[in-house]
């Protein structure tokens, strides 16, 4: 039997995932794995292929970004509503973001474990913006944080003193860090998709991308492999009952 580099590397590929297959009733596959000798070996197992071609399902980016917005916001509110209670430390940065030419600026908010507590994006780098953020944040979080740390921004201090007085505020850099590390997968993600294209697209992927992350990532007091693999599985378990899929 001859076969082009291409299939070579899609025969070789579907032999090693063979063996790992989980106990399934279906498998969904789309045409790189329509060959006669890989069905045949899941028709032994009883496992039933179902070609997204041959069901009329063209899987394109379009299809996945409408998938995204249909499905993103119903399940982040269902991981939002049954997430543990996040931190009383709040790191406040703000990144900047260009969309269509104009510079726009992504408000954060992560607890010391590096969870976010909410991201809004504005155009707005002052003291406005800052109060705009807070008042956010006291409305979802439904108490005020034990301390509050910031970059040397002053419009932090302007907003802190006007929305929460009597909450401790410390702004150094070098104390910031949690939150500057938030940004690093959103900058990564931003790469990948060439920018955004508008503010909505922006604020929408952030609202989805930053839920989905919360539940995932372990948090930062999680320092043992045993600890990572417990926070997966329950990950797993959350997602599936938000996404409405038997476990």
């Amino acid at each position: 039997m001859l076969l082009t580099e291409g299939q070579r590397s899609d025969h070789h590929g579907a032999a090693l995932l063979l063996p790992v297959l989980p106990r399934a009733r279906d498998l969904v596959g789309d045409r790189g794995y329509d060959s006669t000798w890989f069905r045949a070996i899941l028709t032994e197992r009883g496992i039933v292929e179902k070609m997204l071609l041959e069901h009329g399902v063209m899987v394109s980016y379009e299809t996945v970004r409408c998938w995204s917005r249909k499905f993103g916001p119903t399940i982040t509110r269902t991981l939002r509503r049954k997430a543990a209670r996040q931190g009383d430390i709040w790191h406040l940065d703000e990144a900047r973001i260009v969309i269509g030419g104009r510079p726009h600026w992504l408000w954060r908010a992560v607890d010391q474990d590096g969870y976010v507590l909410d991201e809004i994006l504005q155009t707005r780098r002052n003291t406005k913006a800052a109060k705009r953020l807070l008042t956010r944040l006291l409305r979802k979080q439904r108490a005020a944080p034990r301390r509050m740390i910031t970059d040397k921004l002053r419009s932090y201090g302007a907003a802190r003193r006007a929305i929460m007085p009597a909450v401790r505020h410390l702004s150094h850099k070098g104390l910031n860090n949690r939150a500057e590390n938030s940004h690093l997968p959103l900058r990564k993600r931003e790469r990948i998709m060439q920018r955004f294209r508008s503010t909505d697209s922006c604020q929408r992927f952030v609202s989805v991308f930053s839920a989905v992350r919360n539940l995932f990532v372990p948090p930062a007091s999680t320092s043992t492999a045993l600890g990572r693999h417990i926070h997966r599985v329950r990950a797993f378990a959350q997602w599936n009952a938000a996404a409405t899929l038997e476990a």
